[in-house]
């Protein structure tokens, strides 16, 4: 028993002594080594605007393809050349169009101008979706990492599975049929 006190208080002394312990001792002859200083964390990219002071970036969601641009503004989004209540009229729609903006608290403070080709309704909100979330990240980049930890940033890559020959659709087959 009296071996486990003198064990314990062995490394309690060691605890204290450790810290006098780290610190490198000088050798003869060398020069002491300096710690290398802590830069404060930067965004790792840097700020990608062209010559208008906006951000630029593709958006692509099943069939569906969106060029956007963002700058700062009132938060006004057209789409095709027509406000986002007109192109999207459903509710749902335009509440996935302005989550990448709800994620970075930036709602109101970009306008958002984009074209949207192929695809429905729904693959077009999705690939706008993605390019603002793009074009956010390269606006500022500070939001990468807020949009990226919603998944804003990776391209879903599900699309509709074709049509193969002998079929009725991708996978169903014609009604069989006895006689």
């Amino acid at each position: 028993m009296s071996d486990n006190r003198q064990s314990l208080s062995d490394l309690a002394s060691l605890a204290t002594a450790a810290p006098a312990a780290a610190a490198p001792a000088a050798v003869e002859g060398e020069a002491p080594v300096a710690a290398a200083p802590v830069q404060p964390s930067a965004p790792l990219r840097d700020q990608e605007i062209d010559g208008l002071g906006r951000a630029y970036a593709t958006g692509r969601r099943k069939d569906a393809v969106a060029r956007v641009w963002v700058k700062p503004g009132t938060g006004k989004i057209t789409v095709n050349g027509r406000d986002q209540e007109v192109y999207f009229a459903r509710p749902t729609l335009r509440l996935v169009i302005n989550q990448p903006f709800g994620v970075t608290e930036r709602e109101g403070q970009y306008d958002v101008v984009c074209t949207v080709k192929g695809g429905g309704l729904s693959g077009q909100a999705g690939a706008v979706k993605h390019g603002i979330a793009q074009a956010l990240s390269k606006y500022e980049p500070a939001l990468r990492s807020a949009v990226k930890a919603e998944g804003f940033l990776t391209r879903d890559s599900r699309v509709v599975e074709r049509k193969k020959y002998g079929k009725a659709k991708a996978r169903r087959s014609f009604q069989f049929s006895k006689r």
